[in-house]
């Protein structure tokens, strides 16, 4: 029988059991597979949906499950910072793409101190505004770690922790991508190495630091310098200038990100060194423009957007199934372009 015609803007559960002569009680039940539903009946509530063109409703799920539908992304940096590291935009579109066909969203919080961290996860608990959040930029005896414990909230960390975790971690191995880096560089000849490492509070700033320093080891070089910075393009330019203004500068430079990779070759552009004639570059993270600058950046590729699809994978399954496998991503790769060559001066 032809059902008559309804205004799909307006359908809702009262719409659909009048259509399929149920109460609304056992739509609502068949919508959200819940027991107690004949299958026989089941079934022509669903089609009857289907035919009207049903759209469950966000908050209506979020009242009736105790849900919220949303993922939490807390970052604890400038955002002046975060607005120059494409990293975690790539990641964000990861996490977006999975989540977009989940019918949840992203709720995203940059905030200045650790303090303020805190008091945001809470808050974000106390509101029941996420059911899950991703834990990037891991700490050393990471504190967030036994707060997100103690709040009961489900996480995904960006990388292991270097402490016990109850939580799964997605990770890619840093340390392979810096190796492979100095030892290209030893390859072309380069003895003076140096490093603008990120900050060591975060492990993975110190992970790439100690990649560094073991490669050289291992190439038999003595220890090269390390500047540290907060991984902005700034501190990048300015760890740059202070290398390559000293009586012996580098003949060769590993940044710890791109950003500061390309405000470095900047820098070199400025003083009138050649890339890479006189001095050679390489990055970290692959991001897109760095295959655009001049000339185009040798870098380690971290597949973020891959990255932030297994995060979301991952924690949608930990939320649903009480449990999820921590997931090993392919560890980071050299990507050789044109900013590296033999030194003219090795010594």
């Amino acid at each position: 029988m032809r059902r008559p015609p309804v205004n799909r803007e307006k359908v809702t559960i009262a719409v659909v059991a009048k259509q399929a002569g149920v109460s609304k009680g056992l739509v609502s039940f068949a919508l959200n597979d819940r027991p107690g539903v004949a299958a026989e009946t089941r079934a022509r509530i669903l089609q009857v949906a289907t035919e009207l063109g049903w759209k469950p409703s966000l908050r209506a799920r979020s009242l009736s499950t105790q849900r919220s539908f949303a993922l939490g992304f807390v970052i604890a940096r400038n955002p002046d910072v975060l607005a120059s590291d494409p990293f975690f935009t790539s990641f964000i579109a990861g996490v977006e793409s999975i989540l977009t066909d989940q019918g949840r969203t992203l709720v995203l919080s940059v905030v200045p101190d650790e303090a303020r961290e805190v008091k945001t996860y809470r808050s974000l608990v106390a509101d029941g505004r996420v059911d899950g959040v991703f834990l990037s930029d891991l700490r050393h005896n990471d504190p967030r770690i036994p707060l997100l414990s103690e709040l009961g909230l489900p996480a995904v960390t960006l990388g292991r922790p270097d402490g016990d975790s109850p939580f799964p971690a997605v990770s890619v191995d840093d340390s392979p991508g810096i190796t492979a880096s100095v030892a290209h560089l030893v390859t072309l000849g380069h003895r003076r190495i140096a490093h603008v490492a990120g900050n060591s509070a975060l492990l993975h700033g110190s992970r790439r630091r100690e990649a560094f320093a073991a490669a050289l080891r291992d190439a038999g070089l003595p220890e090269g310098q390390t500047v540290e910075t907060d991984f902005s393009m700034a501190d990048g330019s300015d760890a740059t200038r202070r290398l390559l203004t000293q009586d012996r500068p580098p003949t060769a430079i590993v940044f710890a990100n791109d950003p500061m990779a390309i405000a470095g070759l900047g820098v070199a552009h400025e003083l009138g060194i050649r890339v890479p004639e006189d001095l050679s570059i390489t990055g970290y993270d692959d991001i897109d423009f760095s295959r655009y600058v001049y000339p185009p950046l040798t870098t380690v590729s971290a597949a973020p957007m891959v990255w932030g699809r297994a995060a979301a994978t991952t924690l949608l399954a930990l939320m649903e199934n009480g449990t999820a496998d921590d997931v090993d991503l392919p560890a980071a790769r050299l990507v050789i372009r044109g900013s590296t060559a033999p030194p003219l001066n090795p010594w």
